[in-house]
């Protein structure tokens, strides 16, 4: 690593980023105690990855210069690497990439071999995407056992499973991506996979479409279903009944998304290795089986011109394009070296990234971008401004990576790619752009998310003692200020609404720039996508979002329309279509806290018992008391009934320490208070299941993690046998488990605005 110069600014920090930086990127020792500054770890990345310039002898930088050109863009928040480069570089662990795809084979070595190695690259930070269209059919026979296969749904259940156990890095979980073909015989039983709320919470789930079964759809015909092993055609089904129940589907719960096959492997640029089955977690990253590819986003909103917002003078239009061709240079060339400086989990994987040398340059802060510009998202001028760029973007990002190739040589594969043949480049690069989520990046950067619209203009974040604050988009207030408009009171309401958009008494101007996710409907989402991604090397992550009251045939709509407009794939979510809401604002959160005066619900008592105190405890109760393993000895549970509902429990550990007893008995007392005040034992159970502990035990077919958590198995086993209760750490979960801010939807994941807390990187 080289040395730090002495007069190496310190960053400018915002609160979230110091927060965000604090809590997941810089490094602690193994008592946990920080041991680095923002300035340390910005130094570290930067000297790291410049350091790779001395491999190649006609480069046209030297390596001190470029560090401190890579660490002046970086800490003026311009770029920034995937989550894996800040944490990892000049790291022991030294591994950078945040995709990944497994191959998975139909045996059972390579099953397994694929869930190992899922583990190691969680573990070292980075995000798994798997196609199971090569498993054979549920109840195929299988020549060498002779027994039945139990088919791809099973065995995404292990993969899952598998997932839950492994927390990627020390700070960020395991995310998955699963794939199944269509024309798979089981695929029925794939899209029906999540209809269980909790039910694979650490996938994302999305069917495989092909040009025939699109045109099948179109043509209103029926298609094949074909055993992958055998390449026997086993049934034949109703191609727009299979449509409608996908767009179902993602009616009742967003899942499964869709991506299309056939258009994705017709942008392949290396089709001699086979065809790409499946993507990495989010879907923006298409990739062949054993590669990876690291992602960096520019933040569009640094590029903006002050006093330059005239859209007809294409001089004056308020963007730095000299800057921003400068940026994507220097940016490829950075992505590139990450390649160099990466060590891999795997030989195969180091071997097919290095022959192929795939990177992603992507954009954030583009919403932010057009509230500077006064344009609005949702029209003509905000699309072909989103096109402009990228079309920018693209095309200095291929002349940056033709620059490398003229230093470095082609990628390996140059010779037997498409562009060989098309007699375009050289390129250093077989892949250069594509659009991923930002969430954790957008936080530390300060700006909006990817080229997502923003999901609220000002929303409220807990703080020390209870105390609450209001935080406002820094371009809203001063376009409020600017109109002599700005007031506390004006935020509360802002909050309280979690829109301007039925705000009269605010000009017609303001409240045409200042939309938010949910304001634009669904179509300009789709439109914004397709622009981006007509300039696309790979493919964009977006979340096309839908009001709760959106129909089905809204859905068939924006699938449909995907596919004509050239998307790769989609996902959509319709607000409040999860028995737990993920994100209210305002009088919807009042709604959900029950103060809209309607009738409890589900509570097991009536409305007059409910919120009367603690129930009295009868002279005689009936009840029952099951022996159940955990890793601090054996627990025996006594759970005594009222009315065939629970009514209190007792925990006690054999052969325990004081402490340990002292817990047990604690967390009964407050179960037994919770279910004697009635708390629906369902209520109970979605709070205490997956709380984790030192010492997990295996029990059935999963993990018991806690006292806590084998205390919520036993409720839900007797009491909740027909649901599946998910734990405060699923998808489903209102809000973030780290910090308890309301999780936001968006490039299809799951994202904390407050910590940083991602279920996909």
């Amino acid at each position: 690593m080289l040395t730090m110069p002495k007069n190496l600014p310190q960053p400018q920090l915002k609160p979230n980023t110091e927060v965000v930086l604090q809590k997941r990127y810089l490094r602690k020792d193994l008592s946990g105690k920080q041991v680095e500054t923002p300035r340390d770890l910005f130094w570290r990345v930067a000297s790291c990855i410049a350091a790779e310039e001395a491999k190649y002898n006609q480069s046209t930088c030297k390596g001190d210069v470029l560090a401190r050109d890579f660490y002046d863009l970086m800490t003026s928040w311009k770029f920034l690497p995937n989550s894996p480069t800040l944490m990892n570089a000049g790291t022991d662990l030294g591994q950078l990439s945040a995709c990944f795809v497994l191959p998975v084979g139909d045996s059972i070595e390579e099953i397994f071999d694929a869930v190992k190695y899922a583990a190691m690259i969680h573990k070292s930070g980075g995000g798994t995407g798997f196609s199971f269209s090569r498993l054979r059919p549920k109840d195929s026979r299988v020549g060498s056992t002779g027994g039945v296969a139990s088919g791809p749904v099973s065995f995404l259940r292990i993969f899952n499973t598998a997932t839950e156990q492994v927390k990627q890095g020390g700070t960020r979980r395991g995310a998955n991506m699963g794939i199944l073909r269509v024309d798979h015989p089981d695929i029925l039983e794939f899209i029906r996979a999540k209809e269980k709320e909790g039910e694979f919470n650490n996938f994302n789930l999305s069917v495989g479409l092909t040009e025939v079964f699109m045109r099948a759809v179109e043509n209103d015909e029926h298609y094949d279903l074909v055993a992958p092993n055998s390449g026997e055609v086993i049934n034949r089904l109703r191609a727009r009944e299979i449509f409608e129940l996908l767009v179902k589907k993602a009616w009742q719960s967003g899942d499964p998304g869709i991506v299309f096959l056939d258009r994705i492997n017709r942008d392949n640029p290396t089709p001699d290795q086979g065809e790409i089955e499946s993507t990495n977690p989010c879907g923006e990253q298409p990739l062949l089986p054993y590669e990876a590819c690291n992602l960096g986003s520019i933040n569009l909103s640094c590029f903006y011109v002050p006093g330059h917002n005239d859209a007809a003078d294409p001089a004056r239009d308020g963007i730095d394009w000299a800057e921003l061709k400068r940026v994507v240079h220097l940016s490829v060339r950075f992505l590139d070296n990450v390649i160099d400086a990466s060590r891999f989990p795997l030989d195969s994987i180091t071997e097919t990234v290095r022959k192929n040398r795939k990177i992603g340059l992507g954009v954030m802060g583009f919403a932010d971008l057009l509230y500077q510009l006064e344009m609005a998202y949702d029209s003509q001028q905000g699309l072909e401004l989103g096109e402009r760029i990228m079309a920018f973007i693209q095309e200095e990002g291929h002349k940056a990576s033709a620059q490398l190739a003229v230093e470095r040589g082609a990628f390996p594969a140059y010779a037997t790619s498409v562009y060989a043949k098309k007699k375009l480049g050289p390129y250093r690069n077989a892949t250069v752009t594509t659009i991923a989520p930002t969430g954790t990046l957008s936080i530390i950067a300060g700006c909006s998310s990817g080229v997502e619209p923003l999901f609220a203009l000002c929303f409220t974040r807990n703080i020390l003692d209870g105390e609450r604050l209001v935080e406002v988009n820094p371009h809203f207030e001063a376009a409020l200020a600017d109109a002599g408009l700005f007031s506390h009171e004006l935020m509360d309401a802002v909050v309280a609404k979690g829109s301007i958009q039925e705000m009269d008494y605010l000009p017609a101007k303001l409240r045409k720039v200042f939309v938010t996710a949910m304001d634009i409907a669904p179509v300009w989402h789709l439109r914004m996508q397709a622009a981006f991604q007509r300039h696309t090397d790979n493919a964009v992550s977006k979340t096309v979002n839908l009001t709760n009251s959106a129909t089905e045939q809204d859905i068939f709509d924006i699938y449909w329309l995907a596919y004509q407009e050239g998307c790769k794939g989609v996902t959509v979510y319709r607000d409040g279509c999860k028995s737990i809401q993920v994100l209210a604002t305002g009088e919807g959160q009042k709604k959900m806290d029950g103060e809209s005066g309607a009738e409890p619900v589900q509570s097991g008592l009536s409305a007059a018992q409910v919120g009367a105190g603690v129930r009295k405890r009868p002279d005689i109760v009936w009840g029952f008391t099951q022996k159940v393993p955990t890793g601090l000895g054996v627990m025996y549970l006594t759970v005594n009934e009222v009315d065939g509902q629970p009514f209190e429990v007792f925990a006690t550990i054999g052969k325990s320490g004081r402490s340990i007893t002292a817990k047990a008995e604690a967390i009964g007392r407050l179960v037994s208070l919770a279910l004697r005040s009635g708390v629906h034992v369902r209520d109970v159970v979605a709070q205490i299941k997956g709380i984790g502990g030192e010492h997990p035990v295996f029990r059935g077919k999963g993990l018991l993690l806690s006292i806590p958590d084998a205390i919520a198995w036993v409720l839900e086993k007797r009491y909740l046998k027909d649901e599946h209760i998910g734990d405060v750490n699923d998808l489903q979960a209102q809000n973030c488990p780290e910090c308890g801010e309301p999780l936001v939807f968006q490039e299809g994941c799951l994202i904390c605005p407050g910590c940083g807390f991602s279920r996909c990187g």
